[in-house]
């Protein structure tokens, strides 16, 4: 007789370049063996690819940002060389273009590092069933995006491809806060004030903090 999957446990692949975050997820999952086996560890895009090359996974829970090659990168490879397994994100950073960035690469979720052994449990299942995932808090901002873009409702700087968190960064650039400050007002951690304001930075065409407010003042992005 055939064995329905959803029967069997999910084999899970985790990925992810700090040692004590793969020794916390084995940890977190460890009383869900019944649903989750981990099958493997890796820490970076090289590591997992060579796993997939020698074992059956169905899921590989992984990091944006690894070493070498990213997250999103990994997915990209996944995608076209293991169509059968599925990749999903698991990450600090709240940010929609990483969102975004990660589905176009195939990935069937989205998580923040905050989330539950249980929901993350919950969550994987539903992967494994067919479903796109996305965290629940970003998915509503992101959502709320959406419907303005739609309206014709813009941020300061959508025009220049700033998402609305990129844009609420520089804003308070050009207010004089520093990356400290900026983190305790949006809720955020400094590392992930440096990503956006890289990215804020590229899509400006400019190098430096300075230059950036020089450009926002000189466009009266933020009137």
């Amino acid at each position: 007789m055939e064995v329905d999957a959803r029967d069997q446990a999910i084999r899970l692949l985790l990925v992810d370049d700090q040692e004590i975050i793969l020794d916390g997820l084995t940890s977190m999952l460890r009383r869900f063996e019944g649903q989750i086996q981990i099958v493997g560890r890796a820490k970076d895009a090289q590591g997992a690819l060579s796993f997939l090359d020698e074992n059956q996974v169905d899921i590989i829970l992984s990091d944006i940002r690894l070493r070498n090659a990213s997250g999103i990168d990994l997915c990209r490879e996944v995608t076209t060389r293991y169509p059968s397994t599925s990749v999903v994100m698991l990450t600090v950073y709240d940010d929609e273009q990483y969102l975004y960035q990660a589905l176009r690469s195939g990935a069937k979720g989205f998580l923040l590092k905050q989330i539950g052994a249980a929901e993350l449990v919950e969550q994987l299942l539903r992967v494994r069933d067919g479903n796109v995932v996305v965290d629940s808090h970003l998915a509503g901002r992101v959502a709320l995006s959406a419907a303005r873009l739609h309206s014709g409702e813009f941020w300061p700087g959508a025009h220049l491809g700033l998402t609305q968190r990129e844009s609420e960064v520089l804003d308070l650039v050009t207010k004089g806060h520093s990356n400290k400050a900026i983190a305790a007002k949006l809720y955020l951690g400094e590392e992930t004030i440096k990503t956006h304001l890289s990215s804020i930075y590229r899509k400006l065409g400019v190098r430096d903090r300075t230059s950036a407010v020089a450009l926002a003042m000189r466009e009266a992005i933020f009137r």
